[in-house]
């Protein structure tokens, strides 16, 4: 039986895709760097072998699967190759891999992790179905027939697939080190769009996608009225979201999520548009929906005492709306404190302006240092630069974390995508010590 052996293990899709073959029945080990990272948890839970890098973990007859992070003279890469050890990196194991199942492939600038989680969880409801979610988590099941997967569209890695179908949640310009703009952005999904093979489901209120050329049908989803599917008559509560769904403008079924916000709707109505496209029963899918209970750091709450601390992955100034309108809708007339923390330099300049007006929707800002990526020089910008655009507000540091006390029955929104967590620990802590 072949060994895989994941050089990388850690790494956000790496570890995922470990825990699919792991559960499928596969023989699995990895190598990694010592510090701890979240994705592990799931891999030690399974009991699967975790090595420091050692050229000598490599050994005949097994499969390497190699990280994009790691280069070719990495000694792991080096060693496979001087025992003819097939090498295969992620991206193009995986999308031989899909080759396997009905796969469906989950792209867009924002809503990818949590609209991968909730098509996941619905279809299971159908058939047996393996999942592979950007936050680390992975699910195999030996007879899967279904294979859903968060595809990313940095330095265009979607484009190693050949889906049956893809959801295209919408089209933003991020990721400034690698596209130029929003055009080139859209250039990466319609090069992916002619690579789907059955259909693909797209946000027909996203000016972009509404220009995607396929060969393949392409179904539409949104509030617009010119949509295939379309939302009506939302009705929001602090339990969560009701709302309509027409089918080219004829009533289907009325759904209820337990969850907030108009992004966390379309969302959904991508999960409803593609399940009614594979012939899913209205009952089943009203029933999976009604049962979710979301993904690591996509809006994840803890309460203490009288305060309320969310943890979100909002990284980007739409992505950040989203989540402060989630939260006046679950928690009307409490005080919205944002803690925000900037990823990389890059994302911080191009989008300054943009991050202080999603900033200014929130009662109090509180902003912490940006959080620089290896692939980046710092520049001349600091977290100043964003402070004097969004007022009152104030620069937090782990050693003035308790500046937060002052702030009583708040909800406390801690978003970013770098080590934010850090904060919101050190919060915790004083508020269980007082």
């Amino acid at each position: 039986m072949t060994v895989y052996h994941f050089t990388g293990i850690k790494g956000s899709g790496m570890s995922p895709l470990a825990q699919i073959l792991f559960d499928s029945g596969e023989q699995v080990q990895g190598s990694d760097i010592e510090k701890y990272f979240f994705t592990e948890e799931p891999l030690r839970k399974r009991n699967i072998t975790i090595l420091p890098f050692n050229a000598d973990n490599i050994k005949p007859g097994m499969t390497v699967i190699a990280g994009n992070a790691f280069p070719d003279n990495h000694p792991e890469i080096v060693r496979a190759k001087e025992l003819g050890v097939e090498v295969i990196r992620y991206h193009k194991f995986l999308g031989s891999y899909l080759e396997n199942f009905t796969s469906i492939a989950i792209t867009g600038a924002h809503g990818k992790t949590s609209t991968t989680g909730l098509m996941a969880h619905v279809l299971e409801g159908a058939h047996p179905t393996s999942y592979l979610i950007g936050d680390g988590t992975g699910g195999g099941t030996k007879n899967a027939q279904n294979f859903v997967m968060e595809a990313c569209e940095y330095r265009r890695h979607f484009l190693a697939y050949h889906p049956d179908y893809a959801v295209m949640t919408n089209i933003d310009f991020d990721h400034p080190d690698y596209y130029k703009d929003a055009e080139d952005v859209f250039d990466a999904f319609q090069t992916l769009a002619l690579q789907v093979k059955r259909a693909i489901v797209a946000c027909g209120d996203d000016e972009y996608l509404q220009k995607i050329k396929a060969n393949v049908p392409v179904v539409y989803y949104g509030f617009g009225s010119e949509n295939d599917f379309e939302a009506r008559n939302v009705e929001k509560t602090t339990e969560g979201t009701s709302f309509e769904v027409y089918v080219r403008n004829e009533f289907y079924s009325k759904f209820f999520i337990p969850m907030f916000g108009d992004h966390n709707v379309l969302n959904t109505l991508a999960v409803i548009s593609l399940c009614h496209y594979e012939g899913l029963p209205t009952e089943l899918i009203q029933e999976r929906l009604h049962t979710y209970h979301g993904v690591k750091r996509r809006f994840t709450e803890t309460d203490i005492g009288e305060r309320t601390l969310i943890d979100d992955y909002a990284h980007h100034p739409t992505e950040i709306s989203a989540t402060i309108q989630a939260a006046r809708q679950k928690f009307p007339g409490r005080e919205l404190v944002a803690i925000f923390q900037p990823h990389t330099f890059t994302r911080t300049q191009a989008f300054l302006q943009n991050f202080a007006n999603s900033l200014n929707q929130a009662d109090s800002v509180y902003l912490c240092n940006i959080f620089g990526s290896a692939r980046e020089k710092s520049g001349a910008l600091s977290i100043q630069d964003l402070a004097n655009l969004v007022e009152g507000s104030k620069i937090l540091t782990m050693d003035s974390v308790s500046d937060l006390l002052t702030h009583k029955d708040s909800v406390f929104l801690f978003m970013g995508a770098g080590d934010i967590h850090k904060f919101q620990e050190a919060f915790e802590n004083l508020l269980k010590e007082n």
